[in-house]
């Protein structure tokens, strides 16, 4: 495939804490068809804020999907909380969007959003940030270029994030599902196991249950690129080495978090442009 006009910036180790990427996508000239300008995106943890430089998107109501809003209403700047289902979107025409996706323990601490009532949702930022965030969301929807936007983007983050003082955990879910867990049960205020649950849950918007599917999804998800390079890939295998408790078990979460079996998902990301948003991890 070629995703040209599509990359994936990553951030500087001091907020790597804090932003897990930015998602770069522009397809201004590419005259992709209607089918091609379909997205898909699997359930995450992550927060997520989208700019829309040109263009819009179009959130389809597909089953084992998310379920579109009522108002299908489009705005420059968007919020998204976390979602437990995949998303399916269709942009009408050429698009240019900046998407940033931050980590929900980070996000909150660094806003103070509760971010339970935020699952499964994305709306306007002016319904959701602080007033600072939103002068700065306007500065970023004003910017030139992509560059211009990931510069105003450390230079907002950078100095509030070191303030904080947190530590900071590695770019995977996996390393930054554990280090959330072990932060909640040495977290001075109890330790029973519905506390941990409740403060787990009040930091990321989501169940350590659903955090931990999702790190065993991205094992997964990399162990099967690996295999690709290799000898071809054994689905019993994967899951074994991945924390599932058998293939049965592979491929439910996988389908309830992408929408698709694993070697389905597996074939349409080699092959269909829709599936962008997979590729840029790899």
């Amino acid at each position: 495939m070629n995703d040209a006009g599509t990359r994936l910036w990553l951030p500087p180790l001091a907020l790597a804490g804090c932003v897990r990427g930015v998602m770069l996508r522009d397809t201004r000239g590419r005259q992709l068809d209607a089918v091609q300008r379909e997205n898909y995106f699997p359930a995450t943890p992550l927060v997520q804020l989208f700019w829309w430089a040109e263009g819009s998107s179009e959130w389809l109501a597909t089953p084992g999907f998310s379920t579109p809003p009522p108002e299908r209403r489009h705005a420059p700047a968007l919020f998204g909380g976390p979602f437990t289902l995949p998303t399916h979107t269709r942009n009408p025409g050429d698009m240019w969007a900046f998407k940033l996706l931050m980590l929900p323990d980070a996000f909150a601490a660094l806003t103070g959003i509760a971010l339970e009532r935020h699952v499964n949702r994305v709306v306007d930022v002016r319904e959701a940030l602080p007033q600072d965030w939103l002068a700065w969301a306007r500065l970023m929807s004003d910017a030139v270029d992509d560059e211009a936007r990931l510069r105003l983007l450390e230079e907002f983050l950078l100095p509030r994030w070191q303030a904080l003082g947190t530590q900071r955990p590695g770019h995977r879910y996996a390393a930054w599902t554990e280090a959330l867990a072990v932060r909640a049960a040495t977290s001075s205020a109890g330790r029973s196991l519905r506390q941990l649950e409740r403060r787990i849950k009040a930091w990321a918007g989501l169940p350590m249950r659903e955090l931990r599917a999702v790190s065993r999804a991205e094992n997964a998800f990399y162990a099967v690129a690996a295999a690709e390079g290799g000898g071809g890939v054994n689905w019993a295998d994967i899951a074994a080495d991945n924390d599932y408790a058998d293939q049965s078990h592979l491929c439910r979460e996988t389908r309830r978090l992408t929408g698709f079996s694993p070697e389905d998902l597996r074939r349409r990301i080699q092959v269909e442009e829709a599936f962008w948003a997979y590729r840029l991890w790899r």
